[in-house]
């Protein structure tokens, strides 16, 4: 059971990952004033596309890599620390097309998938 739930963990740190690679937060040519979120504005958000937010970040996939003191904030996710530093997306302060806020997305991503990767192949039987 764990197991899967590390699978879809991994699926979806993927997906965002080619979201993010392939521009999905650059502004769209149907809005091009507006500013979009990392995470808020992807397809990986649970609320995504929604009028209004109808699931409550508690039950979204990224809320475990969220420090505790911070799963009460209004987007608990921007508060996911990317690096050793400890920046965040509410800390780079940047709409999600700011090269700083990409790149250091780009690589928590990166070495989050990398770690359950390596976590998943070390449950399997050999």
């Amino acid at each position: 059971m764990a197991e899967n739930r590390q699978q879809d963990l991994l699926d979806a740190l993927k997906l965002e990952l080619k979201f993010l690679e392939r521009g999905g937060y650059q502004p769209s040519v149907r809005e091009p004033r507006k500013e979009l979120s990392i995470f808020l504005d992807s397809p990986s958000c649970l609320n995504y596309a929604l009028p209004a937010k109808e699931h409550p970040c508690s039950e979204c996939w990224l809320i475990d890599f969220v420090p505790a003191e911070k799963r009460g904030e209004a987007i608990p996710c921007h508060h996911i620390p990317l690096n050793h530093r400890g920046d965040t997306v509410e800390a780079l302060g940047g709409p999600g097309d700011d090269p700083k806020v990409e790149a250091a997305m780009c690589d928590w991503l990166r070495r989050t998938i990398q770690q359950l990767e390596g976590a998943l192949q070390s449950q399997q039987p050999a």
